[in-house]
This record gives structure tokens, sequence and C-alpha cells, in this order.
């Protein structure tokens, strides 16, 4: 039986700031053992054998790109134009599946940002929902509950199905402490996973009776989509409109609670959503006094206390409770009891117009990244790491020069119409106007500094000419 994944990229990861921002939400932060989240959902499904099928933003393509190449994957990218919850991304998938001729395989829904360590336990709890998805039922996977979590959605499991499943005899919304523990004594229910295994056909069906006005809008997004290959990705574009004027409701209200042919597979591995700086610290060991401790951090006479700190020592002395969340350019301190408060101090800063609410001081680009080191009056600093034979787009500036110094690495620089190689320690100047290009020839990573100096050094200041990319060749936002 072909099994295809579906990863679903969407999510903005607000409860986990600092680290997870708007442009760069959790699945894509580095948070185990160097890996990102999406990364090592692609390794837990690539069992199946069939490349995976990713539901993203438009404005994430490029990462979700990355993390399908880097781990020698290829597959399809499905971009949508705006979010609209998971209902509309799973009939997006849906759609894209029947356009390609899967109607007799299996569709395996799985989120992008969860953990699930044992992939082997987890690829043999999905076969065993087989085939009640090959008879017609809507498969959902729900964890085996370790302690009474208010967090987490319930599954309370009904009578026994004749293909190894059980009914959903209920979905349960996040409970209050109280009615958790009871769920929990009461035996039978399991943790609401939101991973689902049915056939392109079975969806078809139950969205278009359930929320026939959702499956309407993605039907009309998907009736020409665009479509275009970089690498060994496909991006697929569904129209705009008719899929800005779609509903966002999520799967479980939109067809699961109403559905009436849903089975449920208990998995008894491992398992968080990742959803709190509270479930992160749970991934790191804990010492004699319950604190954990991720990079450079040191606990001192203190106690329960979670320090995130890759970039520079940060020492906790004689605290309790805390958690200790340390980046280039935002640190947060909060009680652990106030875990789930943290995407309020997101809002909080955003109607601040606190540009660390939505973006890193490190960018992602399709080329590489850019750390903005330091800005002044007239000039910013900035490192610039180009993967390698990557480019960035044939441009110039109207307000600033350049400096560009290699420090790792190979450049082949375009300036006017010379174009030669700078190796490290050497340079260049980019006069004012000047229309240039940077290259990366070579098989490692090249880095180099950049130093603008100008009367207007805002990243709007581009007029882009060429892009390998497929940007608009017009000013833009983003280099």
């Amino acid at each position: 039986m072909k099994i295809t994944p579906v990863i679903l990229c969407g999510g903005s990861g607000t409860r986990l700031w600092p680290l997870s921002r708007q442009s760069f939400p959790k699945q894509f932060v580095p948070l185990v053992g160097n890996k990102s989240l999406l990364t090592l959902t692609l390794d837990r499904v690539a069992w199946s054998g069939t490349p995976p099928l990713c539901v993203a933003a438009d404005e994430h393509r490029f990462l979700v790109a990355d993390a399908i190449e880097s781990g020698g994957h290829g597959g399809t990218l499905l971009l949508e134009p705006a979010a609209r919850n998971t209902a509309a991304a799973m009939a997006l998938a849906t759609l894209q599946a029947l356009r390609d001729g899967d109607d007799s395989g299996l569709l395996l829904f799985c989120p992008a940002d969860h953990h699930i360590p044992d992939a082997v336990a987890f690829a043999d709890t999905v076969k065993q929902g087989a085939p009640a998805a090959q008879a017609g039922a809507i498969v959902t996977f729900g964890v085996v509950p370790s302690f009474p979590s208010t967090a987490y959605g319930y599954i309370a499991q009904g009578e026994a199905r004749a293909d190894g499943s059980r009914r959903v005899a209920r979905f349960i919304e996040k409970p209050a402490a109280e009615a958790a523990q009871a769920l929990l004594l009461q035996g039978d229910v399991l943790w609401n996973a939101g991973i689902f295994l049915a056939s392109a056909a079975t969806l078809k069906a139950a969205l278009q009776r359930h929320a026939n006005d959702i499956w309407s809008a993605c039907e009309q997004a998907m009736s020409a989509p665009k479509e275009e290959t970089v690498g060994r990705c496909r991006f697929v574009r569904p129209a705009a409109e008719p899929f800005l004027a779609c509903r966002s409701q999520s799967i479980d209200y939109a067809v699961m609670e109403p559905h009436d042919d849903v089975a449920v597979v208990p998995f008894q591995g491992q398992w968080s959503d990742v959803g709190s700086w509270n479930a992160v610290a749970d991934l790191a060991p804990a010492d004699g006094n319950g604190n954990r401790v991720q990079g450079q951090g040191h606990a001192l006479r203190a106690a329960n206390t979670f320090i995130h700190a890759p970039h520079r020592p940060v020492v906790a002395l004689g605290t309790h409770d805390l958690l200790i969340i340390d980046t280039p350019d935002a640190l947060l301190v909060a009680q652990r009891d106030h875990a789930e408060q943290v995407k309020d101090v997101v809002a909080h800063l955003a109607k601040s117009d606190v540009p660390q609410a939505a973006a890193h001081r490190r960018v992602a680009r399709p080329w590489g990244w850019y750390d903005s080191i330091d800005t002044g009056a007239r000039f910013q600093v900035k490192r610039i790491g180009v993967k390698p034979g990557a480019s960035l787009s044939l441009q110039k500036h109207h307000h600033r020069a350049e400096h560009w110094i290699v420090v790792k690495g190979t450049a082949e620089v375009t300036r006017g119409q010379e174009v030669f190689l700078l190796s490290e320690n050497q340079s260049t100047y980019i006069p004012i106007g000047e229309v240039h290009r940077l290259h990366n020839p070579g098989k490692m990573e090249l880095e180099m500094i950049e130093v603008q100096s100008g009367a207007y050094l805002g990243e709007d200041d581009i007029v882009r000419l060429e892009d390998i990319y497929g940007r608009e060749p017009k000013p833009q936002t983003a280099k």
C-alpha cells in the first residue's frame, strides 16, 4: 500500500518566542540534536519510500526546500497564499494527490513541529492503522497519556473494530487540571496528536459532506495552480483569490468531530508537540536539582531552572522555577508556570512595533543567510553566508555603497562589466548605483563581512535586475 507523507508546515510557534518567530517558526529551528523538527519529521516518514508533500506558507518555501534537500529527499511543496488552518491545508493536499493520480493510496498527515524519538514505533503504529484507512475510515493516532496534561485535547476510545483499531467515541477539548485528572482515572483516553491517515477519496467525501465551502474554495484555488521546479522540489502555487476567500477552521472542528467513521490507533511511544518552553525543557536531561541546560548555561544554587544559551555564557544563580531563553537580539525570563502565556508577550511586542516580535537578527534567504551585526548613523555591518553554488540577485542600490570582505570560501563578484574572484582576506568595493552580484562557485559555504554606508540603508533600497529564485525583478524588501 502506497502511503504518501503530507507534512503540515504551518504555524507560528509564538509560545517558543524568542527562538521561534513569524519569519522563522519553531518547525525550522534546530531544537533537537542540532536538527529542526521539520527535518526530524521528514526523517521519521522516510520509511514510506514516497516523496513527501509539504503544505507551507509561500514565505517559508525555501526553508522547507532546504530541509527536504539537505536530507536527500525530493518532494512537492504546496504554497498557501495565506494561513487558513488545517482543514484548508488538508483539502489542498487531497486535491494535489488527486491531480497526481493518487486516488488509491493513503495520505499520512503529520504536523512538522512534533517530536517523536522512536521512528520505528511510529511507523509500526501507522501500519496498524492502514487496514482501517483502506476500508474507508479516517484514522487518527492518539498518544497514551503519561500525565494529566491541560495543554492537549483528548480522544475517548469506543468499541473495537474488526480491523484492529478502535472507534472514536468523542473528541474532548483541552481540559482544566481537575478534568484532566478525571479523564486519566476513567481510562480509555488518549492525547489528540493531530496525525491522520486516510485515502484521498475518503477525505474528499468527508470535506464535501461537512465543510463543502472549504472544499469548494480550495478546489477553485487548485483548478489551475502555477508550478515550477527548483532543484529536487516542485513548487505548486494555488490561485490566491479563491483561497483567500476560504474560511479558517481546524480539521478537528470541520470534519473529525461531526464525521461518523473515525478510527483511532494508540501510540505507545514518546511524543511531544513541543508547544511550550516547558516541553522544550523536558527534552533536556535534568541535574539533581531539576535544572536543565542547553548550550553555555550554568545553574548555580538553582532549582528547576531551564537555560537555553547557544551563543554566550548565561548564569542563573539562586533561581527557582525559571525559564531563561537567550538569543542574540532578545532575552526571555519567565516563571515556568507562565510558559503558555509567552504568546501574549509576542502580541504585546508586536503592538509596540518591536521588530524582534516577528523577525530574527539573522535572516534566512534562498541563497543562504545574513546577520545584522551592528548599525549606526549612516552605516550597517552584516555577516553574509552563501550556500555552495548559490547566487544573490543581480542588483543595484540608489542610496548606499558596500565594502565586501571574504572571511571563508571563495566569492565570484560581478561589478559592472567586471567578473572576478575573491578568496579569504580579500575585499572589494561596490559604489552607489553600481550593478553587482555575489556568487559562491565553491563546494563550501562562502562567508563574508559586508559594510554598508550611505544616507539610507533600508532593505527596500534594492533594484533587483535578475534573480534565479523567481523573485520579482523590482525593488523588494529582501536582498
